[in-house]
């Protein structure tokens, strides 16, 4: 059975331009650096997952 990734949506911190970023809740909570596909600054992504279930996606500087 495919598996579709979660996307969604947020703003970002530098420049509050709503971008979309796709979500692989496989791997658990995580942390990452993404840079906005608008300004190009990098942004940390924290992702917060409990049992494969997506609780909140979050963008900081």
């Amino acid at each position: 059975m495919e598996r579709w990734l979660p996307e969604r949506r947020i703003q970002c911190p530098f420049c509050g331009e709503t971008i979309s970023v796709i979500v692989d809740t496989s791997a658990g909570s995580q942390s990452y650096i993404e840079d906005c596909q608008v300004c190009c600054e990098p942004m940390q992504i924290s992702i917060a997952v409990d049992d494969d279930e997506l609780l909140s996606v979050r963008a900081d500087r």
